[in-house]
């Protein structure tokens, strides 16, 4: 069992109600627009990281992160890019991609806006956690965290903060 915190769109923030959100968590996954290295520094080096770069990371991070993630989580395939666009809605050649590679799992950021959308045609839990930075249009900072167990995604929670404030 693992239990996972995901982000996307920090955009140079990793603050207390963010490391407070995540404290329980195994792993954490980014979704990109990291911002800059400091920041995917500072959250590798709180939990073990698994990101992608967005399309505001420049060239540290992109030597780092790459711009899609395929791995295994348990028993359950995931795929993460940052712009991937969701259900029904999909990105230029995201659903070829997503048809060939088959996750359970997809995970992409950019909007900033949450989105947890089951997507029937794929058999695959799309998931985009918002923006947990403080810079964009979102009135909202969100994330996530849910635990992988074997095959079943599970406890899937959302973490709310207003913009300069704690959790509500």
């Amino acid at each position: 069992m693992k239990r996972i915190g995901l982000l996307s769109d920090t955009h140079g923030t990793f603050d207390a109600p963010l490391r407070k959100f995540l404290a329980e968590v195994d792993e954490i996954w980014h979704a990109g627009d990291f911002g800059n290295i400091e920041t995917a520094d500072a959250i590798a080096a709180f939990k073990p990281l698994r990101g992608v770069y967005g399309n505001i990371d420049g060239g540290a991070l992109r030597v780092v992160y790459p711009q899609w993630q395929q791995f295994d989580c348990e028993q359950v395939p995931v795929l993460i890019t940052h712009i991937g666009g969701y259900p029904g809605h999909y990105q230029s050649g995201v659903e070829t991609r997503l048809r060939a590679l088959r996750p359970k799992i997809f995970i992409s950021g950019h909007s900033h806006i949450l989105k947890v959308i089951y997507d029937k045609k794929l058999d695959l839990l799309h998931l985009n956690p918002g923006a947990a930075g403080l810079s964009g249009f979102h009135q909202v900072r969100t994330a996530l965290r849910f635990t992988v167990d074997g095959e079943r995604i599970e406890e899937l929670e959302v973490g709310e903060w207003k913009r300069n404030m704690g959790l509500y």
